[in-house]
């Protein structure tokens, strides 16, 4: 096994990350809370001194999932003679709480996704076998004040997360109850861990929040005032220099003002991309879900930010058979896809969370009905967005260069409009933006080549 940096004797710490991108951000924070206290990371969970499992609550058996996993770790804790240490955080260890630890016994401590800071003073409690071994208080000021006020950079793009937690209680939905209620980073420290980021060579940053565009931090000090909204803090991070490229998710349509839309056409620096969960496309389905928004509004901000940026890209999120659909909401939810047009959108059948009120709704849908609404509205999906590629072929578009592809002489980047693209190049180029010609698209992915190449060298 290998591990990370040039001190040999340094333990390791293997770190599975599930789900969204903010638990990508909170295990790249880890490493960083773990890196001053010996721990470098491996690829492996064999032999490694130090197990993370980082949990999402979201998906259907998430927990089952955990369960299964723990499972193995537990043979390689054995095999180890019991000297491995394993934890589980993140949402399904809010959710579950002393449950796991009940359940599987091999797991040395459990921690929430605000508690991560905490690692380090966790692990030499267990250590010394004493104090506690579960820490799920929401506590997310504390968390940001106490991490690092620098991290190492992995590549040309980084995730920066400015907003935690959610307010918005759809009837579907755990986050309020694993992320905590909506809270904000002030302004200086995202602007301090932005202008690091950059000093690294990060070009482009992705802010996340459960709700990002609810955000509402403390101005920044010299500014005075009291709290800026996303719109603010984008053009803010624009002018610090170095960022090409500004990202944000996953948005709410109740967040979605005038001004962020406006930020699309006056801030070059924010890509032409909007991930907007709608979930469904009719009021009552909408209405049922708490979402606190309505059809025609979420299609008025479609219109809106197309008119801003008329090669906006746009994304979303739908739950179909969720209680109460009946053949017609869901119709209109076909009817709200056709008239939108998505580049790309991800689609799930609704499965119960234990502790919502949907779990407890009348009108629970029978499973062979939601395989085929689901089938049906991926389909639909699916023709979108290979239509939203193939309109890129024989466009010359700006590619940020992030790393190698699959086959040798091929470099991966990310399109203004987050599609992967593939194209025959040198690794030197990585970290760059350079125009590449697109010459073919599939479902999932661009071909291109640097200008005058042939075609055959990009194939």
């Amino acid at each position: 096994m290998s591990k990370t940096g040039p001190d040999t004797n340094t333990k390791s710490v293997f770190i599975k990350t599930y789900g969204c991108q903010m638990n990508v951000y909170d295990s790249e924070r880890m490493k960083d809370v773990l890196a001053p206290i010996g721990y470098a990371t491996v690829d492996s969970p064999d032999g490694a001194d130090l197990v993370v499992l980082n949990t999402c609550h979201i998906r259907e058996k998430a927990t089952e999932k955990v369960y299964s996993e723990l499972g193995q770790m537990k043979k390689l804790k054995q095999a180890q003679g019991g000297k491995m240490t394993i934890a589980v955080a993140g949402c399904v260890a809010q959710a579950e709480g002393a449950e796991i630890m009940r359940r599987q016994p091999a797991v040395d401590l459990v921690l929430g996704p605000q508690a991560y800071h905490k690692l380090p003073e966790m692990i030499a409690r267990v250590h010394r076998s004493t104090g506690e071994r579960l820490e799920t208080e929401f506590e997310t000021l504390e968390k940001f004040d106490a991490l690092p006020k620098s991290r190492t950079a992995d590549g040309p793009t980084a995730f920066l997360s400015v907003q935690e937690g959610c307010d918005k209680f759809c009837t579907f939905c755990v986050v309020p109850y694993t992320r905590g209620a909506e809270l904000s980073r002030p302004v200086d420290d995202i602007t301090l861990e932005a202008r690091n980021l950059a000093s690294q060579g990060v070009r482009e940053v992705q802010l996340l929040g459960q709700n990002v565009n609810a955000y509402h931090g403390a101005a920044p000090a010299i500014e005075g005032g009291d709290e800026w909204t996303l719109a603010q803090l984008v053009r803010h991070l624009s002018k610090i220099g170095g960022f090409d490229r500004i990202r944000y998710t996953t948005s709410h349509p109740r967040d979605m003002d005038d001004d962020l839309i406006a930020a699309h056409a006056d801030t070059p620096e924010l890509m032409p991309f909007l991930h907007l969960p709608v979930q469904s496309g009719s009021n009552n389905i909408l209405k049922a879900m708490n979402r606190g928004h309505t059809r025609e509004h979420y299609l008025d901000i479609m219109r809106r930010m197309k008119d801003a940026r008329p090669d906006m890209a746009l994304a979303s999120d739908f739950i179909v058979g969720f209680p109460g659909e009946s053949d017609k909401d869901f119709e209109d939810t076909m009817d709200l896809v056709r008239e939108v047009g998505y580049a790309i959108a991800y689609s799930f059948k609704y499965s119960e969370r234990p502790g919502t009120p949907a779990a407890e709704m009348f009108g629970q849908v029978p499973e062979d009905v939601k395989n085929e609404r689901l089938q049906a509205l991926q389909a639909l999906l699916r023709e979108q967005q290979t239509a939203f590629n193939a309109s890129k072929i024989g466009e010359t578009v700006q590619v940020l260069v992030t790393g190698t592809g699959r086959n040798e002489g091929q470099m991966h980047g990310r399109s203004p409009w987050l599609q992967a693209v593939h194209f025959d190049a040198t690794p030197d180029l990585i970290g760059q933006i350079i125009d590449v010609e697109i010459v073919g698209a599939s479902l999932n992915s661009l071909t291109g080549q640097l200008p005058g190449q042939s075609k055959e060298v990009a194939a």
